[in-house]
């Protein structure tokens, strides 16, 4: 996977840079795609099985279900990227949609516990700063490739910051900080993981299927992107409708 490139020597022709474009149309179309199977499959489960799922929901309450996701992230990062030479495109697409399809049924339990206008104000917020970030990721000059290691060790933080919680009961009283941290770093990521779709297109020329496998997969870093930072600002600013 290649980490730095030299921005010199991009080519910003008009067909190049289009060509560019599509591919991170392309690959934000598949994010898109990701979370609409999420939110549709939370939105049906938490409206038709409402009793049910209100019997369960103290199995993902909000601390758990983080650190899920947060190892989840570092998780596929490494993983993913690891086996990005040996994994087809056919197979990271299925990966994607399955992780999407398990996130959903499990949102479907967190849904319950709000009601819909703070679930619409929220995920507006949450499309708000992750376009912002996107956008900004997509056309700064500036490497970002040089805030991996921090942005790995601030997930690493958070992820032992949530464990600390489950079994301290002194630290809920800082989740506020926590929260706040988490939000940062995941706009952080998205700017970051906007940009490795360019490293990628750059990186992988020539060579369909890595182009293909490589959209799937910064989809799905950006699909994470997405849901941790809803969840995040979910903690901050949700009422709970209990």
């Amino acid at each position: 996977m290649p980490e730095n490139y030299d921005y010199s020597s991009f080519d910003s022709s008009a067909q190049r840079q289009e060509t560019l474009g599509r591919y991170t149309a392309k690959t934000f179309g598949i994010m898109f795609l990701g979370l609409l199977v999420t939110f549709a499959i939370a939105a049906y489960l938490s409206n038709t099985f409402s009793g049910f799922l209100l019997m369960y929901r103290a199995l993902t309450a909000m601390p758990y279900l983080h650190l899920i996701l947060l190892v989840a992230e570092l998780v596929v990062v490494v993983v993913l990227s690891a086996r990005i030479q040996k994994i087809s495109p056919a197979g990271a697409t299925a990966c994607f949609f399955l992780y999407s399809v398990l996130t959903g049924l499990t949102f479907g339990m967190i849904f319950t516990a709000y009601d819909f206008g703070t679930l619409a104000l929220i995920f507006g917020f949450t499309a708000l700063y992750f376009g912002g970030m996107a956008v900004f990721g997509y056309v700064t000059k500036i490497d970002l490739s040089r805030l991996r290691p921090i942005l790995v060790g601030g997930l690493i933080a958070l992820i032992v910051m949530n464990l600390l919680m489950l079994f301290i009961p002194g630290l809920a009283a800082m989740d506020r900080v926590l929260c706040t941290v988490g939000v940062l770093i995941f706009l952080a990521f998205t700017a970051y993981d906007t940009q490795k779709i360019r490293r990628y297109y750059l990186g992988f020329q020539g060579d369909d299927a890595m182009l293909k496998k490589a959209s799937v997969i910064s989809a799905l870093e950006l699909y994470l992107d997405f849901i941790n930072l809803f969840l995040y600002l979910l903690r901050l600013f949700g009422r709970n409708r209990d």
